[in-house]
């Protein structure tokens, strides 16, 4: 079974073997891989080229774009327009040499570690590299920091990384906090659970269930709109040694949870559960997406030279490299998408 370096052997030594409840040898190999510590990797080449003429570039990518009013949150994933002109966030990424992205690390066909390769791979993997030889020349001018899911926003707000390339979803709330690319796919919440739970999908048979959600996730937020009668918050008990067992800072930790009985259930979008679904046949997507949502590049507020050349890029992107790295990571887990979303212009 390919997956994340952390599902091949390891366990957590302070869970013990029998509440693995029949999951067998496919409980004992992913539960680390949540709680794998982040790390930096490095690039092994560097190279550099001069500063690219200030063109738009037209295509399908701008053709098909859709302007919506700037002063609303009707299209939280509308963006700025496509530049390839440098400012000052660019000049600061070419006079270092690296443009920093935060990254996953766990989450499989998106950002995920190979370990025969030891290097990081996925959907949002390649769209990094394809940023990086934008700006700087060559896909090998990039540092890779993995970041868990509610360290995102900090990321970026402390200069930690310029931008955050990591199943992020655009909404009302982070277009405040953060400024978004278009977006560069499509997807929508659903419940995963195991094949013999009684639980449907995300509707009254939530109802006592335990349900795992990663902290500052957009799961989570749905939940507390509406949990169906489900459990979902953990007790605020700083002496209760799993207080963290159902928010969770990773969002795969939430499989680790459910495969070890913890948890009945985990809510996340499509995208990443049909991932873990792959990884574990034991459990399975109920019911339908009942949203739909959209990831973006993020980067920090007021970059908006950067922002206009991940634009840019996406808009060459969606012409035939977005197919590519699809059909490669995701089609055979996500069927029958037939392309990425329009973007959509402020």
């Amino acid at each position: 079974m390919r997956g994340p370096a952390g599902l091949r052997g390891r366990l957590l030594g302070s869970r013990p073997l029998g509440r693995l409840r029949g999951w067998g040898g496919v409980a004992a190999m992913a539960v680390a891989c949540g709680l794998t510590a982040s790390l930096t990797l490095l690039p092994l080449t560097h190279s550099a080229r001069g500063d690219s003429a200030a063109t738009e570039v037209t295509g399908p990518g701008v053709g098909v774009g859709v302007p919506v009013k700037a002063d609303t949150c009707e299209n939280p994933e509308a963006s700025l327009t496509p530049s390839s002109a440098d400012g000052p966030s660019i000049a600061a990424i070419k006079a270092r040499g690296k443009l920093v992205v935060g990254v996953d690390q766990n989450s499989f066909r998106w950002g995920y570690r190979n370990a025969e390769e030891r290097t990081l791979e996925g959907f949002d993997i390649d769209l990094a590299k394809a940023i990086a030889k934008d700006v700087l020349g060559s896909e090998n001018d990039i540092i890779f920091r993995t970041i868990p899911t509610n360290q995102r926003i900090a990321a970026l707000e402390s200069g930690k990384v310029d931008l955050v390339v990591r199943t992020m979803t655009i909404n009302c709330k982070r277009i405040e906090q953060v400024a978004f690319s278009t977006a560069y796919f499509q997807v929508g919440q659903q419940i995963l659970a195991p094949k013999g739970s009684t639980i449907t999908g995300y509707d009254s048979s939530l109802s006592g269930k335990r349900v795992c959600t990663a902290e500052g996730s957009t799961a989570y937020e749905a939940l507390e709109e509406n949990s169906f009668g489900a459990t979902f918050k953990d007790e605020a008990d700083d002496t209760k040694a799993d207080k963290d067992l159902l928010t969770v800072p990773n969002q795969l930790d939430c499989l680790a949870r459910l495969q070890l009985g913890e948890v009945d259930a985990v809510l996340t979008d499509n995208a990443l559960a049909a991932g873990q679904a792959a990884q574990d046949p034991a459990v399975e997507l109920k019911g339908k997406p009942f949203t739909t949502e959209y990831y973006g590049v993020a980067a920090k507020l007021g970059n908006d030279d950067l922002v206009r050349r991940v634009n840019q890029v996406l808009v060459q992107y969606r012409q035939g490299p977005w197919k590519a790295a699809y059909d490669k990571w995701l089609k055979a887990d996500l069927p029958g998408i037939p392309g990425p979303p329009a973007p959509k212009y402020k």
